[in-house]
């Protein structure tokens, strides 16, 4: 049975020593399994979820004029953490420049780095160029990915399910411009559609039942095309729903039949086993692959 494809923001790093602090770091800091792993995780988690909450808060004026001072100091904090973070990372692992041009490198990096730009760029003109590096952090939550173990099966579905995901994309893109044009040759411009990639972006709003009103038709034969599009909308909102489910119960079933024993390493259990059929351990935490 074949493996799902690997998740495209993994990358998969080696210990830059077999013995010492950098080995015993590298097991905390990219380890799972046990708990100064878990622990670490957890704390990042915190810190990340901590961070993102201040520079949210730092976006509303009366928050931000009463709590400056406490979300600078704490900004700062956040800040120093995550670049020592970044810093044992490079130092842990065996390839530190394929690490620091990773996907998850580079985050690591705009966790960071918009923090220490800000100390570079002075002057009253340019506080909304700060303010938008400012706002960069909110990136911080990228880091979390990687601690999403079913990232992986989430991606292998999106993959087994592009070529239908793709047919239907195309699809839609048909219908919106057929309607498009329809739309703008019953309504014209003198109803506010102006042009066909106008008429078209209208045909986008009401076909996702989204309805901004900023333009509406006014002709009869205008106002039944309407309704039409709204029940074709109605009708294929849920085929892509549909599809990922459908690969994802298939994923789940085909991971599960891979699963292996955390126990006694044994594989090839039932689609809808929880235990090992060999030691009789729980399978929930077991590694798949």
């Amino acid at each position: 049975m074949s493996r799902q494809p690997p998740f495209p923001f993994d990358v998969r790093v080696a210990p830059a020593s077999r013995a010492g602090w950098r080995a015993r770091w590298f097991h905390i800091i990219f380890g799972h399994d046990d708990a100064p792993g878990r622990l670490f995780d957890l704390v990042l988690i915190i810190a990340i979820l901590s961070s993102i909450l201040v520079a949210i808060l730092d976006t509303v004026e009366d928050v931000h004029v009463r709590f400056d001072g406490i979300f600078y100091a704490l900004e700062w904090i956040f800040t120093v953490a995550f670049t020592f973070e970044y810093v044992m990372r490079l130092l842990v692992v065996a390839r530190p420049r394929r690490y620091a041009l990773s996907f998850f490198g580079v985050i690591d990096l705009l966790a960071v780095l918009p923090t220490y730009l800000s100390l570079f760029i002075a002057g009253s003109q340019y506080l909304l160029v700060i303010r938008a590096v400012r706002i960069l952090r909110i990136f911080r939550v990228l880091k979390m990915t990687r601690y999403v173990g079913e990232a992986d099966l989430l991606w292998g579905t999106l993959v087994r399910s592009r070529r239908k995901i793709f047919v239907f994309i195309s699809t839609i893109l048909t219908l919106v411009l057929i309607f498009g044009a329809m739309m703008y040759l019953v309504e014209g411009p003198e109803n506010g559609f102006t042009s066909i990639p106008r008429a078209m972006y209208w045909a986008v709003v009401t076909m996702t039942t989204v309805g901004f009103g900023d333009i509406t038709p006014h002709t009869t034969l205008g106002q039944m095309l309407t309704s039409l599009i709204m029940l074709v909308g109605y009708s294929i909102i849920a085929v892509p729903t549909g599809i990922f489910a459908a690969e994802l119960a298939a994923g789940i079933r085909d991971a599960r039949q891979q699963a292996t024993c955390g126990q006694c390493q044994m594989k090839g259990h039932q689609p809808d086993a929880r235990y090992c059929r060999g030691c009789g351990a729980p399978l929930g935490g077991t590694d798949v692959g």
